[in-house]
């Protein structure tokens, strides 16, 4: 639902009518507790967790097609900083993420929950903790390999089931 109000929103203040897109701004604000203005570029199939609750985009910030967002996430700018985030298609931003500053998040990238992520994250890393760093290149050819606490790996495949 949030969504599609602000597309609604978006497509009146891309037309520059002038008070139907705020409202429709503070309709979301307040009842569906997430900020998200009609000047954010937000890009076609787009998942924000729980109906975008506690959700928070910048003003500046675009964001691509198939990203999924969870509950509670920041996508906004910095202090002394001028810009916002630019999220490619595709990317996963676990739930509670702080995606802040003038930086770029590349296509296939996954954020983990919690995560402060504060400088680019190239396309298909994994990036985790406070401030975020990167655990896994992903499209580098190398698996994302844990080890359980036996001592045998698991490379996210399930053999007992």
């Amino acid at each position: 639902m949030i969504l599609r109000l602000h597309r609604l929103s978006r497509w009146l203040w891309q037309r520059r009518v002038p008070l139907l897109p705020r409202l429709i701004y503070l309709f979301i604000r307040i009842a569906l507790t997430a900020v998200v203005p009609p000047s954010a570029s937000i890009g076609k199939g787009v998942l924000l967790g729980y109906g975008g609750l506690g959700i928070v985009i910048h003003r500046r910030a675009v964001i691509g097609q198939r990203v999924n967002v969870g509950p509670k996430v920041t996508i906004g700018g910095r202090a002394g900083l001028d810009g916002a985030p630019v999220i490619e298609d595709d990317v996963l931003i676990g739930s509670g993420a702080q995606v802040l500053g003038p930086i770029r998040i590349g296509r296939g990238a996954k954020i983990g929950a919690n995560a402060v992520v504060v400088r680019d994250v190239p396309a298909g890393a994994t990036v985790v903790g406070i401030p975020a760093r990167i655990v896994s290149h992903g499209n580098g050819g190398t698996q994302d390999v844990r080890q359980d606490a036996r001592g045998t790996a698991d490379a996210g495949i399930d053999l007992d089931a």
